[in-house]
């Protein structure tokens, strides 16, 4: 047994206080989007789940960094007049070069609104296109799917379609199906399609083009309304002259009447 106890007791502490420190943040973890775009999602039927599902534009922005070790995307997606979770509408593709391994995050799970959308498909789309162009031997670290929808069918089923038409495959660690793992065997295995019907990417050019087409549209139905406003403004100047000749005649005839009842009495 050791005399001096004291240095070893200090070592255990000091290695105990570093296990439960936190590790640092990746440089890149707070990194803002740099290039946006402009999403459309096109107008669908009413769901019986997801309720109304109107015309709708949202922004698509993006950054993405190298390194020797390490490579990453990211993707956002802002919805106008709606703020959400920092986690939400995010997809981040992690390569690591040194392991040949690409990771799909984040880490806390991915989830997308408005929900139902084809946007989830879209931004899995656009991960997996970036990774297939420059990492498509890497192999692809698998991982846990959101649990939040997992007592409603509607969206576990919508969620499964979603990663399996992706490539991925879709796993369930529990008899009760509660607890879902996506995994694939390479990068190259996946596929970078998604609902373009549903969800386009505008051009600048597009934008614009779309912006004064629905200007012109303005200006022709004001022009419309101007005249039919002219039109009922007319119509009411021309009842209120009928109104007056019609109480003219009304009093014309009761003085008449009353005339020859006052000649017939005499």
């Amino acid at each position: 047994m050791s005399e001096n106890p004291a240095p070893q007791a200090q070592a255990v502490d000091a290695a105990a206080a570093a296990e439960e420190q936190p590790a640092a943040p990746h440089p890149w973890a707070d990194l803002a989007a740099e290039h946006f775009s402009l999403l459309r999602l096109a107008p669908l039927p009413i769901d019986r789940e997801t309720g109304p599902r109107p015309l709708r534009f949202v922004q698509l922005g993006r950054v993405e960094r190298h390194a020797r070790d390490m490579s990453m995307l990211r993707l956002t997606i802002q919805v106008p007049g709606q703020r959400l979770h920092r986690q939400q509408n995010m997809l981040e593709v992690w390569a690591d070069h040194q392991r040949k391994e690409v990771r799909f995050g984040p880490d806390k799970g991915f989830t997308v609104e408005p929900a139902n959308r084809g946007l989830g498909r879209f931004l899995m789309a656009q991960g997996i296109t970036w990774a297939r162009k420059q990492f498509a031997h890497y192999t692809v670290e698998g991982g846990a799917l959101p649990t939040k929808d997992n007592f409603n069918e509607a969206a576990c089923a919508r969620r499964d379609h979603a990663v399996k038409a992706q490539g991925f495959t879709v796993e369930y660690s529990d008899p009760l199906q509660l607890k879902p793992f996506y995994s694939a065997p390479r990068v190259s295995s996946l596929h970078g399609d998604w609902h373009a019907e549903k969800v386009q990417i505008l051009e600048l050019l597009d934008a614009a083009a779309m912006l004064q087409k629905a200007d012109q549209n303005l200006q022709e139905q004001e022009t419309a309304l101007r005249k039919l406003q002219d039109r009922v403004d007319r119509l009411k100047r021309e009842d209120s002259g009928l109104r007056f000749t019609i109480t003219c005649l009304v009093a014309f005839s009761l003085f008449q009447a009353g005339l020859l009842i006052w000649i017939a009495t005499r």
